[in-house]
Parts: structure tokens; C-alpha cells; sequence
């Protein structure tokens, strides 16, 4: 072990834990609900005296109860299924919706960048698996013709908004290519649920292919500042899922208290308009200021904002400056990333002003003047 945390050490690959301070420009908290007092009173609301604080075992044996049933009524019908069934984390989901639905005889293909979640889910499917390159709709569709004739069912996963990138998939294009080849889509709306779409639905909401979507999975952890993930669609899936999802099936259910604040946090977010809007249009404003600097922030089309430095000790010397300059950064490097986009994630937030963009761009303009030459793209 020892000999493995030296060599990560030795390639700028060593993670550590660090307390943030200062503008945090790494949070999921999108629309900053994490300090709102109106989630805080909710949860405060739901310990009344006689509120049962441990669930005491799975939702199949003893730890069901009402109370989350009934929020899983309200997020289903927040994300436009019939049905809606609470993992107690995103990654959860996605390991318990890829397993249960795929098997060795089945194909799935899945982006390039997609989530280690979605990845680790696939894996342990055992289902044979096609990963295309990221957003490649004629890759795709090659992969998915050479298979037209292959016996199993056929699924496209992806993400909605992607998590390192911050750029979004063509869910429309990829539902087209799915029916033509008989493929089921699954859509992870993680970075999107609270932030994109009609009440901050989702991408699938805004393109108008929910009905159409085998699943879609929204997380809590992020946008909605709570925690778990749901895993929205027909009653099938969800049936099967409660049947077959051994990350349901062998979890002790969340207590049931919490599911006040999930259902608190859904209402909030969607009346938030007024805040994705102001939201999408610092990104904008972030997005455009870096880019005339010189910054390249890739294919970035919402909050979250990528400046692809490439080299690792660079990205870690951009994270540094911009700490002691006051800004939560951290940088993101292999294996999270590819080898040779290293990169700062800029992840924004409703609690994220113009001035503090405006700053922001000055601390990295001056930081690469320190880099003689600057060693990035």
C-alpha cells in the first residue's frame, strides 16, 4: 500500500481531505439550499417527540413507512413517471439499476465520460458493454448497428449533464438512435435535477422525452441539498428493482424524519426559477471572461465549468493560487480524468457573484503570468 500511495504521490495523483474555506467554487450545492432556512425549519419540524429516529432495518423487513412512500409519490410525479422508488446515494442507484436491469446476454453502451457509478454498475452487470466516445452519435449508432441482429436487450446510459465536462448529452439524438435499434435509455439527471428543465425537472423534461426514458435517476445530494437518489420510471422497474436491487434490498432504510427535508428541498427547487436563472447566467458570464483570457473550458454548457490545464503539477499550482487567493478550488486529475487533462472544476452556485467571477479571472490571469512559458492548453 505504501509503495502505491508513493507512486501517486510521485505523479501528482495523491488525494488528501481538506476543510474548504473561503468562496467555495467546488460545492453541488447549486442552488444553495444547504444554508436555507427554510429546509432547516422542515427538518427541525419533522423531530417532533414521537418521530421514530432510526429506521431499524431494510424498507423490506421493518423499515418501511409512509413517509417515504409518500415522498417517492412526489418525486415521481416532480420527474413526470407514474412511479419512483429512494436509494440512500446516487451511486446506489446506479449500481442497483445497471445490475438488476442488465445481465451477461444483454448490451449496453455508455459515453466515455460517464460516471464511475454508472461505470462500476455496468461492471458488475457482467452485461457486454460498448463505450463510445463522448457524444459521438455516429460511433454510437456503428456500435449499435453492428449489434442490430445480436440477442439480448439493448440500453444506452448516460449522463444528462456531465460531471467533469459540464456539457450536456444530445438525450433527443440518443432516444432517436435507441428506438431505430431497439435500445432502452437510461439517463443519470444527477447535475441537472434542481438546475435544468422545466422546475429544474431535468434535461429529459426539457427535451420532452420523459415517457419515453426506461429510467431516469435524480440525486438529492447535490441541487436538493439532502441525500440518496431516486430512481424514476414505470412500475415494472420499480417493481423489479425492489425485487432484484441487492443496494436496496440490503440497506437499512434511511429514517423516516429525513424524508421531510427531501420533500421540503423538491418544493423549493421547484419554484426556483428566478435562481437558475440568475445561476445560468453567471455561468455564462464566467464561461465567456475565462475564454477571451485565453482559458480553454472545453464544451462546458452549464454550471459546472472545466479550465483544462492538461499537466498535473499546473493544475495543482492554478488550485493553490487560487486558494490563497481566497477561492475553494481543488484540482481534478487521473483517474478521475483522463491522463493529460488535468483541470480545475469550477462548480458555481447561486451564492456565486459577478464581483467574485470578475475576481476569479483576474487571480488566474495573474497566476499564469507567473508560468514562463504557460505549460497548458
Amino acid at each position: 500500500m505504501q509503495g502505491e500511495l508513493s507512486d501517486l504521490q510521485m505523479r501528482a495523483q495523491l488525494r488528501t481531505l481538506e476543510c474548504h474555506s473561503g468562496v467555495n467554487l467546488s460545492s453541488n450545492d447549486y442552488l444553495g439550499l444547504a444554508t436555507d432556512p427554510r429546509l432547516k425549519a422542515a427538518f427541525l419540524a419533522a423531530l417532533q417527540p414521537n418521530c421514530q429516529m432510526g429506521s431499524t432495518g431494510s424498507r423490506l423487513l421493518s423499515g418501511n413507512s409512509r413517509d417515504w412512500e409518500q415522498v417517492e409519490e412526489e418525486f415521481a410525479e416532480f420527474a413526470g413517471t407514474s412511479h419512483a422508488i429512494y436509494f440512500s446515494s446516487g451511486y446506489a442507484a446506479n449500481i442497483g439499476l445497471l445490475s438488476s436491469l442488465l445481465g451477461p446476454a444483454d448490451w449496453v453502451f455508455s459515453d466515455s465520460l460517464n460516471h464511475a457509478s454508472i461505470i462500476d454498475g455496468i461492471r458488475l452487470s457482467g452485461a457486454r458493454k460498448v463505450i463510445y466516445r463522448h457524444r459521438d452519435l455516429n460511433e454510437l449508432e456503428d456500435a449499435l448497428a453492428l449489434r442490430d441482429n445480436e440477442p439480448g436487450c439493448k440500453m444506452i446510459v448516460t449522463e444528462s449533464v456531465f460531471s467533469m465536462d459540464g456539457d450536456r448529452a444530445p438525450l433527443g439524438e440518443l432516444l432517436l438512435l435507441g428506438g431505430k435499434y431497439g435500445a432502452e435509455l437510461i439517463v443519470d439527471e444527477a447535475h441537472a435535477t434542481g438546475v435544468h428543465g422545466p422546475q429544474g425537472r431535468g434535461l429529459a423534461a426539457e427535451a420532452g422525452i420523459v415517457d419515453n426514458v426506461l429510467a431516469l435517476v435524480h440525486t438529492c445530494g447535490k441541487a436538493l441539498a439532502s441525500m440518496g437518489a431516486f430512481v424514476c420510471s414505470g412500475s415494472t422497474v420499480k417493481q423489479f428493482l425492489i425485487n432484484r436491487a441487492r443496494t436496496f434490498i440490503f440497506s437499512t432504510a434511511m429514517p423516516p424524519y429525513f424524508a421531510y427535508q427531501i420533500s421540503a428541498a423538491l418544493r423549493i427547487a421547484a419554484s426556483a426559477d428566478l435562481e437558475r436563472c440568475s445561476l445560468t447566467e453567471v455561468a455564462e458570464s464566467l464561461r465567456a471572461l475565462l475564454r477571451e483570457a485565453g482559458f480553454n473550458t472545453g464544451t462546458s454548457s452549464s454550471q459546472i465549468i472545466p479550465v483544462m490545464l492538461g499537466d498535473n503539477e499546473v493544475a495543482l499550482y492554478f488550485a493553490a493560487e487560487l486558494r490563497r487567493n481566497g477561492f475553494a478550488v481543488r484540482a481534478i486529475r487521473p483517474p478521475t480524468v483522463s491522463p493529460g487533462t488535468s483541470r480545475l472544476r469550477l462548480s458555481l452556485t447561486t451564492k456565486i457573484t459577478r464581483e467574485q467571477v470578475n475576481e476569479l479571472v483576474g487571480v488566474m490571469t495573474a497566476a499564469r503570468e507567473k508560468l514562463a512559458p504557460a505549460p497548458y492548453a
